[in-house]
């Protein structure tokens, strides 16, 4: 496994990371558009194996944890095929309004395809997290789901979360985390070896696997990303790792 960059090594002005590369900011979006082109047709099937289907159970601790009650608005950033959505507009009921919102437009197509395959029409948006095109004080809840690592200034989108919010608004956050020590070995080695299998398998696409392996490495730990989101002016903040840290669910409340 190639050794990933720490929080300590330099990086050029006006650089990101991409995975365990260091590439112009102006670049990382693109190149994650391309990822997630190119994985949006085996998106489900491919977190299903990945996961041994836990992420399912992540995304249900979630959804109890946002308590969305019929007439609240929600939006969903990042939202892909819409699991979440659908959970949060059932719960929303017909007075609510969910919004399924997504960078990418691959991803969001197979969304919008499922939830109308289940009877259900969602507003929609391609829209960059670190510039939401929705007023101040908008919504009862916000969550991203396994989005935030893929996000190049990941302080500016929590920031933005954080202003569509109404007083006493939630933010959720579910991504992948540090795995607990005594596990760390055993976890990376199923990351560099299976996951890369698996889309080559699968997806017929080892390097994006390759990639989303790295990017969870780049990711902030839990307690790191509990600051960030207080540094956005979010309140209450506390977080729950989830078997084992190997995902994390942070939450986080706008109180003024």
């Amino acid at each position: 496994m190639q050794k990933p960059p720490s929080s300590s090594d330099p990086s050029p002005s006006g650089s990101t990371h991409f995975g365990f590369q260091s590439v112009p900011e102006g670049d990382k979006a693109r190149k994650v558009a391309e990822v997630f082109h190119s994985v949006a047709s085996r998106y489900d099937v491919m977190n299903d194996l990945m996961s041994a289907g836990l992420h399912r159970i992540w995304k249900a601790f979630t959804i109890g944890r946002a308590a969305v009650r019929p007439g609240m608005k929600v939006l969903d950033i990042a939202g892909g095929t819409g699991d979440l959505a659908r959970a949060f507009a059932k719960r929303a009921g017909p007075t609510g309004e969910v919004w399924l919102t997504d960078i990418n437009d691959s991803m969001l197509r197979v969304g919008r395809d499922r939830l109308t395959d289940g009877g259900m029409i969602l507003p929609l948006a391609v829209c960059d997290a670190e510039k939401l095109p929705f007023p101040d004080g908008y919504f009862d809840r916000v969550s991203v789901a396994f989005g935030l690592r893929n996000m190049t200034h990941k302080d500016k989108a929590l920031a933005e979360m954080t202003r569509v919010l109404k007083p006493g608004g939630k933010l959720l956050v579910l991504e992948f985390s540090r795995v607990a020590k005594p596990l760390a070995p055993a976890y990376d080695w199923y990351s560099f070896n299976v996951l890369p299998w698996l889309g080559k398998k699968v997806a017929n696409d080892e390097a994006s696997y390759r990639y989303l392996a790295e990017s969870i490495r780049m990711h902030p730990d839990q307690d790191t990303l509990a600051d960030m989101m207080r540094a956005a002016g979010l309140d209450r903040v506390q977080y729950f790792n989830l078997t084992a840290g190997v995902a994390a669910l942070h939450e986080g409340v706008r109180l003024s």
